[in-house]
């Protein structure tokens, strides 16, 4: 029996333009938006590297460097530290890229869809499975738990296919996500049958929608070079899938946590208020602070 590939690198599509967080995204990516004191690149590698992953590849587009400048060491800031005797600062500051971690960059240098951003990686990637992870979706495990992309780890050691992180959506939002259908096929897994996207509410085959993790064989390469333009005219990583479907078996995995829609304003709210109040250091002066609040 073939053994199953380990995951040892994940894709962080971050070239988009990040237009719904105008003006604050004009200068500065939204990836680096914070949550809390963590920017929402951050949370999404430090779950990656949860997983066990441990090469980081970023598609990165004009106006991104931040980014690479929040993964590299500031040796300025670390020797103003260290001179000062702020240890915990200093540690908090290198732990943003540990020493095991590797960074590779590659451009996006238009902006196709996001399918072509996983494409501009497969060189980086080479041939073996991997993981994507979109920053716009900070998603958390369930209290004491995995995070998701360790939930999907563990279930593609098993399985060795592509799989995809879903939840139920409500039915007036199914035409916001990729919309997969297929059988149960073990616990929190569906054989995928079908996947479209941003289906109309009436032509959607399911309420079950993707959200912001992949793992994917790098069969999907392929798939992705030769397929024609999707919804919006982009390269669509939901096409891609519904292609390799002829191919190999692709599993949606029902992950058991919580994702905040960060890419809305609405979605970036909710985490801030809900990750403040778990937060150690301010969250119980935050909860009396809201409790004040007369709404």
């Amino acid at each position: 029996m073939s053994t199953v590939q380990k995951i040892h690198t994940a894709v962080f599509p971050v070239a988009g333009l990040g237009t719904r967080f105008l003006p604050a995204t004009k200068a500065a990516p939204k990836e680096m938006l914070p949550v809390v004191d963590k920017p929402l690149i951050q949370y999404a590698v430090e779950e990656a590297y949860a997983a066990g992953v441990r090469h980081m590849v970023f598609v990165t587009g004009r106006s991104k460097r931040a980014i690479e400048d929040h993964f590299d060491t500031a040796y300025e800031l670390e020797n103003e530290l260290s001179t000062a005797h702020k240890d915990e600062l200093l540690a908090l500051v290198r732990s943003v890229q540990p020493a095991d971690m590797v960074c590779s960059y590659v451009r996006q240098a238009r902006s196709l869809g996001l399918g072509h951003a996983v494409l501009c990686a497969e060189r980086l990637v080479g041939n073996e499975p991997f993981a994507v992870l979109l920053a716009d979706d900070l998603m958390t495990g369930p209290p004491g738990g995995s995070g998701v992309l360790s939930q999907m780890v563990a279930a593609f050691e098993k399985m060795g296919r592509s799989m995809l992180a879903v939840q139920e959506v409500p039915a007036d939002q199914v035409r916001r996500y990729g919309i997969v259908a297929g059988e149960p096929a073990g616990r929190n897994l569906i054989r995928l049958e079908k996947i479209v996207e941003k289906p109309a509410p009436e032509e959607a085959p399911s309420r079950m929608g993707v959200a912001g993790r992949y793992i994917l064989t790098p069969r999907i390469f392929q798939e992705i070079r030769n397929q024609p333009t999707g919804v919006g005219g982009e390269i669509q990583l939901t096409d891609a899938i519904s292609r390799l479907l002829a191919h190999e078996a692709v599993y949606a995995f029902q992950y058991e946590g919580k994702r905040y829609d960060c890419g809305s304003k609405e979605g970036f709210l909710e985490a801030t208020v809900e990750l403040a109040l778990q937060h150690p250091q301010v969250g119980a002066h935050f909860r009396d602070y809201l409790r004040s609040l007369t709404l």
